[in-house]
């Protein structure tokens, strides 16, 4: 390739970078088997492609089958990821390497954000947004080529994608498919596909030795920080991967890390402590890439770039550098209990094959060490061989409204790779037939038709789309943006006090739902001022993406026909015409305070706790929640005040006695009724 040269997507010549880049994509490992993948496509309308985290099969065969001849035009392909983060950073880096602006050619789609157009002929996107697609357009026909990577991961959307691309193929022979994981699990895949070919390429490792502990460690955090701080100060040159659960304990440990090697003086080179999690911002998710800091003075001892991030590491993103792993082995999982209809985030032990994937993030560029803070019999008897797949552990009523939406009605036998138990699927059914978007027969409402349209859990759909009726969708729309993004408030560990009583000139009376609102407002009142959200510990990312997506919402509203709406500011309707829009989508998530002091969730009968960080300074008798949340005690999170009669008169149909089990919230609705 000839300096000079035209761009074949822009024709216009290409940069100095291109070419820099070029000699970089070639020394890939994927690089090499580059006709062979070809042919293989060619020969085959689906394909398995097994290769190791950092081959480049993400960034380089969405290019390859670009460039290919005979594959049909005008070509497009999509590339799936399981994490909005991947989606973005990847479509960004393939953007330079093929010397094109990002948004146009290649571009990216996520969760209330499209940065795609007309002329985009490859799109990275989420699982997720493809199915999206699929129920829009349910043989995405303006793809040629879907490659479904991260597959291992077995993410919810991409089971269903599984399922529905099964049945696409059928219908369309010029469509392709590329299946790409990083493990061998594959040969579960190619069964399902009817012994599709594999293709398997060799990542570029290096060996790794492996250190467990003697005995378990009683709190993996402070072994882990520990551990970094022993590795900066004993090992040679190279920079550290630390693996955490979730942005609280990745800020916490980032935080303790710096002031614990900041207090090892000079005698040790300088570092970088960069967190990684799936809802940081972008321009901080590329600081991952950053070369580890200088030394400190000529001849000084070199600086050491140290990486703490969720298990998107793993096999999402590839940072070179990596010489240390750290893993002390455990997760955030979703767990899904269909009896008590209780879906939640727990941490929870990983399985062997994410171990291993672990510890090959070390062995990148040269030799490296994995640092196991667990035994070696734990590892040997503890660990499931491969992660459960998200489908056998989730909350399904969002699916089965997809798949609904779909033209799908016969969910038993949709050709799941692993079926869903019948009782999470009964869960799914019941709980669509009492939000009113499926009938008793289980077909589609017009209200369901509507709800599908929304990228947003089957409750929070209802209550939007039921706003106008209480003449305040203006405000629920605002709650609904501000419980789809980041947490907005902020609680450093040395200014708690300080934090809480700038949370408190937010606090409403009646609960959380609209102290969420009134912080939501004042940002706007304060023309959106970072320097008022640093003043006020607020989040300023937080306040501006739900900005965003209340935009976003506010379009689909717009074109399903739904007035935006208000009551009065100085009606005394105004705070309880929300409260009852609010109980319209979750008067399924509601607690009852009995007599001896704690609250029970109805129908279920779970005793819960008001979370720590509720505004409510008061227990009212009934309240509304947004989420159940299991951590050392179950509790209720983001909750607000709610009357007895509200029930009654917005779901009779849920809170029919005949159907209702003993105990005191029986009590109290017959008592509610007989006054009817």
């Amino acid at each position: 390739m000839q300096s000079g040269e035209m761009n074949r997507w822009t024709g216009m010549p290409y940069s100095a970078r291109y070419f820099e880049i070029f000699e970089k994509r070639k020394a890939l490992p994927v690089w090499l088997h580059k006709d062979e993948f070809l042919e293989a496509l060619m020969a085959n309308q689906i394909l398995i492609l097994v290769g190791e985290t950092g081959s480049g099969k993400t960034t380089q065969i969405p290019q390859f089958i670009l460039e290919a001849e005979g594959l049909g035009k005008p070509l497009v392909v999509a590339c799936t990821q399981p994490r909005r983060v991947v989606a973005m950073s990847v479509a960004r880096r393939v953007a330079e390497e093929m010397d094109v602006l990002l948004g146009e050619e290649v571009g990216y789609t996520i969760r209330f954000e499209d940065c795609s157009s007309q002329k985009t002929i490859l799109k990275y996107l989420t699982d997720g947004m493809l199915l999206r697609e699929a129920s829009a357009d349910p043989l995405l026909e303006r793809y040629n080529v879907i490659i479904l990577d991260e597959a291992h991961e077995r993410t919810l959307a991409t089971d269903v994608l599984f399922g529905l691309l099964k049945e696409v193929l059928i219908k369309r022979p010029d469509l392709k498919l590329v299946i790409m994981s990083a493990t061998l699990e594959a040969e579960k895949f190619q069964d399902y596909f009817n012994v599709a070919p594999l293709i398997k390429v060799p990542g570029r490792l290096h060996p790794v030795d492996l250190f467990y502990t003697s005995e378990p460690e009683a709190n993996y955090l402070e072994a882990a920080i520990r551990t970094v701080v022993q590795i900066h100060m004993r090992e040679p040159p190279g920079d550290i991967l630390l693996f955490l659960t979730g942005e609280e304990e990745i800020e916490d440990a980032c935080r303790k890390i710096k002031m614990e090697i900041s207090d090892l003086g000079d005698q040790f080179g300088p570092v970088k402590v960069v967190p990684l999690y799936s809802s940081l911002a972008l321009v901080m998710q590329q600081k991952i890439f950053e070369p580890a800091p200088a030394p400190l003075k000529d001849g000084g001892p070199p600086g050491r770039k140290i990486v703490v991030s969720t298990n998107i590491a793993e096999t999402s993103l590839t940072i070179d550098g990596i010489v240390y792993v750290i893993d002390p082995g455990f997760s955030k999982q979703k767990l899904y209990n269909p009896r008590v209809r209780v879906e939640s985030l727990l941490v929870t032990p990983i399985s062997k094959a994410s171990a291993h994937q672990r510890s090959g993030r070390a062995g990148r560029t040269c030799p490296g060490k994995c640092f196991r803070l667990y035994t070696e019999n734990s590892f040997n008897t503890d660990l499931q061989p491969q992660t459960y797949p998200e489908l056998l552990r989730s909350d399904l009523a969002s699916t089965v409204l997809t798949l609904k939406k779909l033209g799908i009605d016969d969910l038993v036998h949709f050709d799941f790779m692993d079926p869903p138990a019948p009782e999470t699927l009964m869960r799914a059914l019941e709980v669509l037939n009492y939000l009113g978007a499926l009938d008793d027969e289980g077909n589609l409402t017009k209200l369901g038709e509507m709800m599908s349209e929304l990228p947003l859990d089957p409750q929070m759909s209802k209550m939007l789309i039921v706003s106008p009726e209480f003449n305040c969708s203006n405000e629920i729309l605002t709650i609904t943006a501000m419980l789809s993004a980041p947490p907005c408030f902020v609680r450093p560990k040395e200014a708690q006090r300080a934090a809480d009583e700038a949370k408190a000139q937010f606090s409403h009376i009646d609960g959380d739902h609209l102290t969420l609102l009134n912080v939501y407002h004042a940002y706007k009142q304060n023309n959106e001022d970072p320097q008022w959200c640093f003043d006020n510990f607020i989040n300023p990312r937080a306040l501006k993406v739900a900005s965003s997506v209340r935009q976003q919402l506010a379009r689909i509203m717009s074109r399903l026909k739904l007035k935006l709406c208000s009551t009065n500011f100085n009606s005394n309707a105004y705070y309880i015409n929300i409260r009852k829009a609010l109980l319209s989508g979750y008067f399924m998530q509601v607690a009852h305070l009995e007599s001896k002091g704690e609250y029970m969730t109805v129908k279920d009968n779970q005793p819960v706790h008001l979370h720590p960080s509720t505004c409510l300074d008061h227990k009212p008798e009934w309240v509304v929640y947004n989420e159940y949340v299991l951590t050392s005690r179950d509790f209720i999170r983001t909750v607000t005040d709610i009357r007895g009669d509200w029930l009654v008169d917005i779901a009779p149909h849920y809170y029919d006695l005949s159907n209702f089990p003993p105990g005191e919230a029986r009590e109290v609705l017959e008592r509610l009724y007989a006054k009817c």
